[in-house]
């Protein structure tokens, strides 16, 4: 019954307010003047704000300013609408009118500090924080506004600091809670968190967030067990916790337990609406269950509900290739690289199923397009010349190799994989001296010679130079 009573009053003071506004405006059009008490202008200039008009709301507040010319409410609402529209000289004027009229006035000081913060003035907004501080009860959303800052300015340890003081002063401030897990994790700082949340735990048992924030630091840790229990004691307290049941299910599909996982990403179904990322999670663990058919059907609810969702579509893409529906998968890997046009990993997919579909000039475009995004990945070097090496274009397959060599000079594979080549063009000097560097970076991958090329097997020259560097 009280959530109805709630419910209905609410009504009756939109109502009400509806009511204000149309005599407000009537009285503009008839160019009249008409009484409204202080908290009647406060309605209608609320109104105006949350409708986003600020033309109205500055008339309104022109208006209150005149009959209530002591009131620093009204110039407050003023100085915070310039705030809004890109004003700021006009909104510290006005707010440093307030504060010769009532210096110890604390929402003046936060707007001070926001509007400054807005204009990069690091210090100039924590100075204001920092004097609203000392005149308000409300702390704990001050030092929130004062870390907030230092974070935005990269200063990730001072944010951290204030972020506990907002806490220590009230330990039911849920954006603290969460912006200090954040924080912890843009430093580096998992072992902190969780040190934190765990002390923090030992006085706050029965905090939600705080079970929930140690969770999400356990598992950026490794340690999925511990934070399948502290998701576990989040569920507990709030039965119809979605990101808990979310995150639960990552920790465990990262522990393999893949059906489990399953059963849990669907549980937050049950606490909203449906997600296209959940459905995507969904999706990866039937993919490596092999039930290709369950990871289809979920990664097209993914699509379904977001048509922009890159890696849903590579995800179909990579099952219809499982599938050997290569000539239809490689449909949906295009699709992904149309909203993921940077994306090497998409590149080196697209390039590997051309391959299988023997569209050799367009595979090596593609390759050559993930070793424009990302020289660093080894492998592309050696499916690229091994891409030419199976064309009979050993020359090509030698200059990508040596390129690959200048990128990644304590490579072995690739050292191993050049000496073949050279072995197969027959320039056995030069193929030697790769071998011996091979063999000195990691003699163990010397099987890579006899993988690409299985008759060297046969040549006693490179088996007594192999065995000469057996350990």
């Amino acid at each position: 019954m009280e959530n109805e009573d709630y419910g209905e009053n609410k009504d009756k003071s939109a109502h009400h307010t509806l009511i204000l506004v149309d005599r407000f405006e009537a009285m503009m059009l008839k160019g009249e003047h008409y009484f409204f008490d202080a908290e009647e202008f406060e309605d209608i200039i609320e109104y105006y704000i949350e409708k986003n008009n600020s033309k109205k709301s500055l008339q309104a507040i022109d208006y209150a300013v005149n009959q209530y010319p002591f009131s620093t409410i009204f110039l407050l609402r003023k100085a915070q609408i310039f705030a809004a529209t890109n004003q700021s000289q006009k909104a510290l004027e006005t707010l440093s009118f307030i504060e010769s009229m009532e210096p110890s006035n604390a929402e003046l000081y936060m707007t001070k500090g926001s509007i400054y913060s807005q204009m990069g003035l690091t210090d100039q907004a924590i100075e204001n924080y920092k004097k609203a501080a000392d005149n308000t009860e409300e702390i704990d959303e001050v030092f929130l506004a004062m870390a907030f800052e230092y974070e935005n300015t990269g200063k990730f340890d001072d944010a951290i600091f204030y972020l506990k003081k907002a806490i220590a002063e009230n330990p039911e401030n849920e954006p603290a809670l969460y912006e200090l897990a954040f924080c912890y994790e843009l430093n580096g700082q998992s072992e902190e968190s969780v040190k934190y949340y765990t002390g923090f735990l030992d006085k706050y048992p029965y905090t939600t967030t705080a079970w929930f924030n140690l969770g999400v630091a356990y598992n950026r840790l490794g340690l999925f067990e511990k934070a399948i229990d502290a998701y576990d004691y989040a569920i507990a307290i709030k039965d119809d916790f979605a990101s808990a049941y979310f995150n639960k299910a990552n920790s465990m599909a990262n522990l393999n337990q893949l059906s489990e996982a399953i059963a849990v990403y669907k549980e937050t179904l049950k606490f909203e609406e449906p997600d296209a990322t959940t459905y995507y999670y969904i999706g990866e663990c039937y993919e490596k269950k092999d039930d290709f058919d369950h990871a289809l059907v979920y990664y097209n609810k993914a699509v379904a509900l977001n048509p922009k969702f890159a890696d849903a579509y590579l995800g179909i893409g990579i099952v219809l290739d499982s599938q050997e529906r290569t000539s239809e998968g490689i449909h949906y890997v295009k699709k992904a690289l149309e909203f993921e046009k940077e994306n090497a990993e998409y590149w080196y997919i697209y390039g590997e199923l051309q391959q299988k579909m023997q569209f050799y000039e367009d595979a090596e475009e593609s390759f050559k397009k993930v070793i424009e995004l990302d020289p660093e990945n080894a492998e592309i070097w050696l499916d690229y010349a091994n891409l030419l090496f199976e064309q009979e274009n050993k020359n090509g397959s030698l200059e990508i190799l040596a390129e690959g060599i200048k990128n990644h000079p304590q490579n072995a594979e690739l050292q191993y994989r050049i000496s073949a080549c050279l072995m197969s063009i027959g320039q056995k000097q030069e193929a030697m001296s790769f071998l011996q560097k091979a063999l000195k970076l990691n003699y163990d991958l010397h099987n890579e010679l006899f993988e690409y090329l299985p008759q060297l097997k046969e040549n006693t020259s490179i088996t007594d130079l192999i065995e000469s560097y057996k350990k």
